[in-house]
C-alpha cells in the first residue's frame, strides 16, 4: 500500500532516504495524459559538506550554483537537470533547505499510462518496449514528461502546477525489504566506483538499468 509522501520522509541525508523512494509512486500530469512510474532504481547524491565523506560525483560538490539551486531548496521539490543537452533527468530534492542533496531517479516501471509514455519515446524518435520506457535517467524523464528547464523546481509534495505539469510522490507504507546497493552509474572516477555504493535497486526488478561505469571509475 502506498501514501502520500511528506517532507519529513525526506529529511534525512540521501544515503539513508534513496532506499525508502524505492517501490514508490511518482506521478505526473500533463496536457497529454497521466503517466505514474513505480520506482525501481535511485542513486544518492550529497551536497557539499553534506555528510561524513565528500562526493566528488555531485552537482552540488561544489557549491551552489543556477544549474542546481534546485538542490538547496526545499524537500520534495524536483530537479531537473539536462543530460548531454539532451535529456531531462529527474531528481528528488532531501535534506535540509541549503544543503544541496538530491536522489536520482535512475530507473522505474511505468504502472500507469504506458500508451502516453511511450508516445512521448515516439515523438523523440525512439520506441521502446514497456520494460524499457522508464529504464535509465533520460528514458525515465521522457516518459513522465518533465523537461528541463520548464519543471524544474516543481513539488511532488504539495502538487502545486508547474507550467502545464503536476507531479505528486507516494511511498510504500513498508518500506522495500530487499535492497541491492553498488556503484553508481556512468560517473567518472572514484566517484562511479565501489568506494561509493550509493545506487539502491530492487533486486531481480526487469526495469533496472545495465551498470556501465564512467571514464576513470577503475
Amino acid at each position: 500500500m502506498h501514501r502520500p509522501a511528506d517532507r519529513s520522509d525526506l529529511a534525512g541525508l540521501p544515503l539513508e532516504v534513496a532506499p525508502r523512494l524505492l517501490g514508490g509512486l511518482l506521478e505526473t500530469t500533463l496536457p497529454d495524459g497521466v503517466v505514474t512510474v513505480r520506482i525501481t532504481e535511485v542513486e544518492a547524491y550529497h551536497g557539499l559538506g553534506s555528510g561524513a565523506v565528500a562526493d566528488p560525483g555531485s552537482h552540488a560538490r561544489m557549491g551552489q550554483t543556477a544549474r542546481n539551486a534546485t538542490m538547496w531548496g526545499e524537500a520534495g521539490h524536483l530537479y531537473v537537470y539536462l543530460s548531454h543537452g539532451i535529456h531531462s533527468c529527474v531528481n528528488v530534492v532531501c535534506g535540509p533547505v541549503g544543503q544541496g542533496d538530491g536522489i536520482l531517479l535512475r530507473a522505474g516501471e511505468i504502472v500507469r499510462g504506458a500508451d502516453v509514455a511511450r508516445a512521448r519515446r515516439e515523438a523523440r524518435g525512439v520506441a521502446r518496449t514497456d520494460r524499457d520506457l522508464a529504464r535509465g535517467p533520460g528514458r525515465l524523464g521522457d516518459a513522465i514528461g518533465l523537461r528541463h528547464p520548464i519543471h524544474d523546481g516543481i513539488d511532488a509534495i504539495s502538487g502545486a502546477p508547474r507550467a502545464d505539469a503536476v507531479a505528486r510522490l507516494h511511498l510504500l507504507e513498508r518500506p522495500v525489504a530487499d535492497v541491492a546497493t553498488g556503484p553508481r552509474v556512468g560517473v567518472a572516477g572514484v566517484a562511479g566506483t565501489a568506494a561509493y555504493p550509493w545506487r539502491f535497486w530492487i533486486p531481480g526488478d526487469p526495469t533496472v538499468s545495465v551498470f556501465r561505469p564512467g571514464r576513470g571509475a577503475t
